[in-house]
């Protein structure tokens, strides 16, 4: 894994407006959102450890709660010091990586959320790493909110927009093993790593902690993107309620683009 990479290819990347650019991005947002709201008690001591440029941190501190916000990239702290500037939130702010939260006490968070280093830690090591940290920060009784993005949708998802990766080989590769490095024609924007719903549970478990939600984030949304860009206002809200309903169920989990899993310590 190549954090250069990693940080180079953000700081020249528009994260800014990728949950929120049209109706089939913001599904993402919206449903993670949604479940936050219905999950998460008052007064929490909140830490959002890949930050990007705020969007989750500071939903969280127009709620009222406490948040410290990090991000390796240095571009998306300097945006989001610009979004807070001059604002009463409770809100701190560092460049660091989720590997090393050695700023921080044992225990110091009621919430920690992870939503973004698991797309890029190719080694299993570094996958481990960070649950441990993310683990020894957080209070007993307190939830781990995790993001990661799906392999089986990712397969599928790829060959259609390119089909030079319509051979066993890569196929192979992405579903038995999940990574992808910065010499692999269709990385992630840099180093990849895609989870199975499976395979994330297990990490969960290993970590001991209860799971408490597992959801499909944004389902079949982006699959079906162009129809869903299209919809009135109206229309999206019926499209949202019916993705509410079966983003639980484990065949739209198993195909949605982004999964979210929660646990409790």
């Amino acid at each position: 894994m190549n954090f250069n990479n990693i940080r180079d290819t953000y700081e020249n990347y528009d994260e800014e407006s990728r949950t929120t650019s049209n109706n089939s991005r913001k599904v993402e947002f919206i449903t993670t959102t949604h479940v936050l709201e219905n999950l998460l008690e008052e007064n929490l001591n909140i830490l959002d450890c890949a930050a990007g440029t705020g969007i989750y941190s500071l939903f969280l501190a127009n709620k009222g709660y406490h948040v410290t916000a990090l991000d390796i990239t240095k571009k998306h702290i300097e945006v989001f010091n610009q979004k807070i500037e001059g604002k009463k939130y409770n809100v701190e702010e560092a460049v660091n990586d989720a590997k090393g939260l050695g700023m921080f006490e044992d225990e110091s968070f009621d919430v920690v959320l992870c939503m973004g280093p698991l797309y890029h830690l190719t080694e299993a090591q570094d996958r481990e790493l960070c649950f441990e940290e993310c683990n020894r920060v957080l209070k007993k009784g307190g939830l781990l909110i995790s993001s990661y993005i799906n392999r089986y949708f990712m397969i599928p998802y790829v060959i259609t927009k390119d089909f030079r990766l319509l051979n066993s080989d890569f196929i192979e590769e992405l579903r038995d093993y999940g990574a992808l490095d910065v010499d692999n024609p269709l990385r992630f924007l840099a180093d990849s790593y895609y989870h199975t719903p499976d395979e994330i549970e297990r990490l969960y478990y290993y970590f001991g902690f209860e799971l408490v939600d597992h959801l499909g984030a944004d389902g079949i949304s982006l699959l079906v993107a162009n129809d869903i860009d299209r919809m009135s206002e109206e229309e999206f809200d019926i499209w949202f309620d019916y993705h509410l309903s079966v983003c639980r169920e484990k065949s739209i989990l198993g195909m949605s683009h982004h999964g979210l899993i929660i646990g409790r310590k």
